[in-house]
């Protein structure tokens, strides 16, 4: 018969229903003739050997393995079928999502395992659940991804329940360790207000907490055991604070006509022999195993797995949000048309000729009048915006899964959402779908946007004229395109003169997109015309003030971000908050030099092929003395000693003016290196006509 290899990381001497459930499929598979190898998981390569050598692999729960990702990416690698058992929430760093029933926490899941598990469902041949709501939970997630499931309720040895006519009233028992997750507290409190009852628990209090004399403890005991004393038992106390995946014991209290106290959190309680079909359940658990083995002889017996049919013609909507959460989605809508027939992207009017001219692979449209003709497509979907506000209440609206729950940039967030749509999405990024640039415009220009849709968030208008003027002294062959929207503030009455290289872009959506696309490089605000640098992968200095970039940074490949707020300002900023704040300091305590440091930071990334010269950090703060000299920078100080007077004189020069030759010395280069490693010195491109 076949070869079949287990993978699971905990002992089967363990009395847990994981455990109890494996033994018993690993024996009705032998006495089927199957080899079955059962793998603890505790040497690689022992591990790839023994996987490489199946025909089938079960994998069960791994996250107590010490390799569990390389496991995962070794399996997802080889060419053999694996059925994916889920006896918990493995996807979760906690195994718990206990994020879904407690608001309080928040950015929990490990942002690599959680999408390492959308691929390892995507690619199994069938996943296993223990209950229709551990299915659902884990459908929110992953949508079709986990669609080809078997649902298995716990493997109660029906045969051995021992139902007393008798049933002993006064004791209420709890098998295990007292715990949070299991509903301990709740466990404990209900003893507290039940004085006349007397609590036994079978196993070890984990709680940090006064137990009441009511409550009893003794060693664990056996399932057979277990199986008695509920056969005895009237009441049965079950609220765990999870949501728990199966609840083997109370699907046996339940079998016992045990009378549970209980919630509604317990996965054995979604099936739909609950509660009054107690035959049902027993046929049912009965044949859970044999359901197990057919579903993997079917396995072996058949070809290879059937395409899945793409989602027709699509249409997307992108209708809630600003400007720049449409770049942020573009990732997303290329990989749901992957999966489509065809996929139509509607947009506000406007901006129908931008996208029409960047976007490939996809026809947009005009959203005012394609919404009359909704029914000709096979889906509707609608994006919202990321975070939700009210982007839920909008027809067709897709939820987010990993909101607040995975800390990841909004475009991932987005690619999370689709990929639920269809098991062939891939939801990995590997880059962005950048918009094509013009590497030759006739002279070379950066672009500035001083303002944004919310003008409360835009630093300094003057503070902006300085810049360029500053920008002009230090790269003089360089032009500059300002775009002013028709909201944005008048720039033009901040420059110390009239300057003949700024030339003003005032046009729409399709003459910013020819700007961004030839620009050496573009400063703007937390606002929508960043992220159009960010499509065109322009470098860029972002500057963030009431609220950080989080989940929508630049998505440029060189960037830079200035957060002010960190360091001036601990308030939490809501829209009420930054409309009544008087000093928005977080804007204002940005000074020009910082943002000219962030620019350095950026050109010395982006342009490495070009002619350089040696420049200092302009935040720099300098103390020479006659042997030394303390450099006080952003990221702290450091303390420089002159070994002669030539040393000083180079240093001096080094660190107050620009450099286009080094000294021959090679002392000097030594310290040239530890201050470009220092961000003290910086290798900024002349960008030569």
């Amino acid at each position: 018969m076949s070869n079949i290899v287990f993978l699971h990381d905990t002992s089967l001497s363990t009395p847990r229903g994981a455990e109890l459930t494996i033994k018993e499929l690993i024996k009705l598979g032998e006495k089927k003739g199957h080899t079955i190898v059962l793998d603890y998981l505790s040497n690689f390569n022992t591990t790839k050997m023994l996987v490489s050598a199946a025909d089938v692999i079960v994998v069960n729960s791994m996250s107590r393995c010490a390799y569990e990702l390389e496991v995962i990416h070794y399996l997802l690698k080889q060419n053999i079928p694996y059925i994916k058992v889920e006896y918990d929430y493995n996807f979760c760093i906690r195994r718990n999502i206990l994020c879904t029933v407690d608001r309080k926490i928040k950015s929990c899941c490990d942002a690599d395992k959680f999408h390492l598990f959308r691929d390892l469902f995507a690619k199994a041949a069938l996943t296993i659940f223990q209950s229709p709501e551990h299915y659902k939970s884990h459908y929110n997630f992953y949508g079709e991804a986990v669609a080809n499931h078997l649902i298995m309720p716990p493997t109660v040895d029906v045969d051995a329940l021992q139902i007393s006519a008798l049933k002993i009233e006064g004791v209420i028992p709890f098998f295990g360790d007292l715990n949070f997750l299991k509903g301990g507290h709740e466990f404990i409190t209900y003893a507290e207000e039940h004085p006349e009852i007397h609590f036994k628990v079978y196993g070890s209090n984990r709680l940090r907490r006064e137990i009441p004399a009511n409550i009893s403890f003794f060693e664990p005991v056996s399932n057979a055991k277990v199986l008695h004393i509920l056969g005895q038992t009237k009441q049965f106390f079950c609220k765990p604070v999870w949501p728990e995946p199966s609840g083997r014991l109370a699907a046996e209290a339940f079998l016992s006509g045990c009378e549970l106290i209980a919630n509604e959190r317990v996965g054995t309680f979604s099936f739909d022999f609950y509660p009054e079909h107690k035959e049902k359940a027993k046929r049912e658990m009965k044949q859970a195993p044999e359901n197990f083995w057919k579903a993997i002889e079917t396995l072996l017996n058949s070809a290879k797995k059937p395409k899945i049919a793409t989602l027709g013609n699509v249409l997307v909507y992108k209708s809630y949000g600003g400007l720049g959460d449409i770049f942020f989605a573009i990732p997303a809508i290329y990989k749901l048309a992957k999966v489509s027939r065809n996929l139509h992207f509607a947009v506000a009017p406007r901006l129908v000729p931008f996208f029409t001219k960047h976007l490939t692979g996809v026809k947009v449209v005009n959203e005012a009048e394609v919404r009359l003709q909704e029914k000709k497509y096979n889906a509707v979907y609608e994006l919202g915006n990321y975070p939700a506000f009210r982007g839920y209440d909008l027809p067709h609206a897709l939820k987010y899964p990993t909101h607040k729950k995975v800390k990841q940039h909004a475009i991932q967030h987005y690619i999370d959402t689709v990929a639920k749509l269809h098991v062939d999405i891939d939801n990995h990024l590997d880059a962005y779908p950048y918009f094509k640039r013009n590497p030759n415009p006739s002279k070379k220009y950066f672009v500035i946007h001083h303002g944004a849709g919310f003008l409360l968030k835009i630093w300094p208008t003057e503070k902006y004229a300085q810049l360029i003027e500053n920008i002009h002294t230090l790269f003089p062959t360089l032009d500059c395109k300002i775009i002013q929207g028709p909201d944005d503030p008048d720039i033009s009455k901040f420059f110390s003169k009239k300057w003949e290289h700024v030339e003003y872009i005032t046009g729409g959506m399709e003459e910013v997109g020819e700007a961004m696309a030839g620009a050496i490089f573009h400063i703007g605000n937390d606002a929508g015309i960043t992220h159009v640098a960010g499509s065109f992968n322009v470098p860029t200095v972002g500057i963030y003030g009431p609220t950080g970039p989080g989940s929508w940074g630049s998505f440029a490949q060189y960037n830079e971000l200035i957060w002010g707020k960190k360091g001036v300002c601990n308030l939490h900023c809501n829209y009420d908050v930054i409309l009544s704040c008087a000093h928005r300091i977080c804007l204002t305590s940005v000074t020009i030099n910082r943002v000219l440091e962030a620019l350095y930071k950026v050109l010395q990334k982006a342009y490495i092929e070009e002619d350089y010269c040696l420049r200092p950090n302009p935040q720099l703060q300098l103390d020479f003395s006659e042997k030394d000299c303390l450099i006080t920078f952003s990221d702290g100080e450091l303390l420089l000693e002159f070994h002669n007077k030539t040393m000083k004189k180079q240093i001096e020069n080094l660190l107050t003016k620009e450099t286009l030759s080094l000294p021959d010395e090679s002392e000097i280069h030594q310290v040239i290196s530890v201050l470009k490693q220092q961000h003290i010195l910086f290798e900024v491109p002349l960008f030569k006509n």
